[in-house]
């Protein structure tokens, strides 16, 4: 089941025109992600501090399919597709109403907070995400 994340889109989000700029969705998305994390019991500030671990996006397959626009309600959900020992693949739209304007594909890799190098993600963390797949 999605968890799902209401955004506002606010003038700073958009163009000229009204229209929302590309690269703001990868932000509402991470808004999600950081929200569905949270939900799960994991502050990203905590994981860092404490687990020595942070998550980062390593790869991002998105399809824009139609616009939003200034002042849209918009929900952005987040569903677990794949969970590795140092990676999560999820899968991520931004609806408003039943239109859906993109769709992604995001894998995020588990780093050591320090070095960035890859980092087996916490048991706590694999344990409470394998429930919702």
């Amino acid at each position: 089941m999605a968890f799902v994340w209401p955004v506002r889109v606010y003038w700073e989000d958009t163009d000229a025109g009204g229209v929302v700029y590309y690269a703001n969705y990868l932000k509402f998305m991470e808004r999600a992600r950081s929200e569905w994390l949270r939900m799960h019991g994991f502050e990203q500030d905590a994981l860092r501090d404490g687990a020595g671990v942070v998550f980062v996006v390593r790869r991002v397959e998105i399809d824009y399919l139609a616009p939003a626009r200034f002042n849209n309600q918009l929900d952005v959900s987040v569903e677990m597709n794949k969970i590795e020992r140092a990676s999560l693949v999820v899968t991520q739209t931004v609806m408003v109403g039943p239109t859906r304007l993109a769709s992604a594909v995001v894998k995020l890799a588990c780093v050591d907070a320090v070095g960035f190098k890859p980092a087996r993600i916490p048991e706590p963390i694999l344990q409470a995400l394998a429930r919702v797949t």
